[in-house]
């Protein structure tokens, strides 16, 4: 099953140079506007965020902004799997200007058929009766051993983005993992953690990885093991994150890794 989850950041950025009402700059994410995703394949479990720029929507005097947006899943053959109500909101661009980020998100659900499927998301302007439509691709694997619902945020609840990163401050890299063996007896998964950060030249930043070990307390019914860790960015630099999970029990491995900039405190 699909779920498709809308949400509209209220911010506001440079003015656009567009005249009419366009969607721009999109990107699959970690998270909700995080870093970059290199590829667009997800096992059952996992989310997609979907992160773009709405140009030249209408603002009146006070900057406030009328728009709907709808979100829409269809499958290879092109029949809708899932479709959300279109959804009216109301934003004030504080900052003035007719641009602001946006994203969407739709939750792959544990028994979704693998296949291709394609996310289409319909933005009206509703004050100059404008709309644009905005798709992306992406393919549901068969269930396997891997890391899902990964994001990178600015607060442990995974609800603020972490936008530009710089020296003094956090990133908290959260997830899950799904697919893995149960062993006999306790019937518990025996699952390792493994965090590195590389330097630009790719060398560990620490001589010891972060990490730990899921091996008790996991209820018979859970079929995802929520994953956490806490990133305090202590100086600027270009790094990567590397996140590695083995299932001890299966033999298996999954990584997951993503570059960061981390910018000087001025």
């Amino acid at each position: 099953m699909l779920m498709t989850l809308p949400l509209l950041a209220a911010l506001s950025m440079t003015p656009a140079q567009a005249d009419g009402l366009a969607l721009s700059d999109a990107r699959v994410t970690y998270g909700i506007l995080g870093p970059t995703r290199a590829n667009t394949k997800f096992l059952p479990g996992d989310s997609l965020y979907l992160t773009f720029t709405i140009n030249g929507i209408a603002a009146d005097a006070e900057g406030k902004v009328l728009y709907s947006i709808g979100t829409e899943v269809t499958d290879a053959g092109g029949k809708s799997v899932f479709k959300s109500p279109v959804q009216n909101r109301d934003v004030i661009n504080a900052l003035g200007g007719n641009e602001m980020p946006a994203f969407a998100q739709v939750a792959v659900g544990q028994q979704q058929p693998a296949g291709d499927y394609v996310l289409k998301v319909t933005v009206t302007d509703l004050a100059a009766k404008k709309s644009q439509v905005l798709e992306q691709k992406f393919e549901v694997l068969k269930p396997d051993f891997g890391l899902v619902r990964l994001s990178a945020s600015a607060d442990p609840d995974g609800q603020v983005p972490s936008g530009l990163l710089t020296a003094g401050h956090s990133l908290w890299l959260s997830g899950a993992v799904v697919g893995f063996q149960r062993g006999a007896g306790a019937m518990q998964p025996n699952v390792t953690l493994e965090l590195k950060v590389l330097d630009a030249d790719g060398k560990p930043t620490v001589a010891k990885p972060f990490g730990g070990t899921i091996s008790k307390d996991v209820p018979a019914k859970d079929l995802a093991l929520p994953i956490q860790f806490h990133v305090a960015l202590n100086r600027p630099g270009k790094f990567t994150l590397e996140l590695k999970a083995t299932d001890q029990l299966a033999g298996k491995t999954a990584t997951q890794s993503f570059p960061i900039t981390v910018h000087p405190l001025k």
